[in-house]
């Protein structure tokens, strides 16, 4: 870090640079930009980031992010309680609600299993989620992990569980995504296309 900076300057790209994907170049160029902003408007961005921690909390009976308990999602009584989407994070939620095709309840696992990193079923959102299909007549849940190996682990770890409880189990399709060139697509991706493929009549 050049000491040309001032120390408050050089602080908050030191911050910045601690979020994921953003390196020491990215870091300064935000830093710079906000240093250019107005101060009522950087002052703006200070206190939303300083809330954060004051106002959002998890929801108790999904686990994603909100202000309210229940969040909005668990607490709407038009949503489908029979079904429930387990997700990795309360991004994944948000990416099927962008979506619109889900009307049911979500479980957020806040992970995957990942022995490597020490990460196993206790550390994750598992025991609520077997307390949820037993509490609320849930029949059916959607395993919405993604098709990584950890993702594809925690997807079967979690059907092999639920087998002898009485719900349906059931993995979103994964496949070739619109546009792409078949040749691209790599090994994974070609066996779930294939293994989740559908009649044309």
């Amino acid at each position: 870090m050049s000491s040309a900076f001032p120390p408050a300057l050089t602080r908050l790209i030191k911050n910045l640079g601690r979020l994921p994907g953003v390196g020491e170049k990215t870091a300064t160029r935000m830093a710079l930009q906000i240093l250019r902003w107005p101060a009522p408007q950087a002052r703006e961005l200070a206190g939303s980031i300083g809330e954060l921690h004051e106002k959002i909390r998890l929801c108790s009976r999904c686990f994603t992010f909100s202000q309210e308990d229940p969040c909005p999602i668990c607490s709407d009584s038009r949503r489908d309680s029979s079904i429930i989407c387990v997700v990795e994070d309360p991004g994944d939620l948000l990416a099927i609600e962008k979506a619109g095709a889900f009307r049911g309840r979500y479980h957020v696992l806040h992970g995957v299993l990942s022995p490597m990193d020490g990460i196993g079923p206790e550390q994750l959102r598992i025991s609520p989620l077997l307390e949820r299909i037993g509490r609320e007549g849930v029949e059916e849940v959607v395993l919405a992990t993604s098709s990584t190996v950890a993702g594809e682990a925690t997807a079967t770890y979690l059907s092999d569980l639920l087998q002898d409880r009485g719900v349906r189990t059931s993995r979103i399709a994964c496949g070739i995504p619109m546009g792409m060139d078949l040749k691209y697509a790599d090994k994974m991706t070609l066996q779930r296309a294939l293994a989740a493929r559908v009649s044309c009549s």
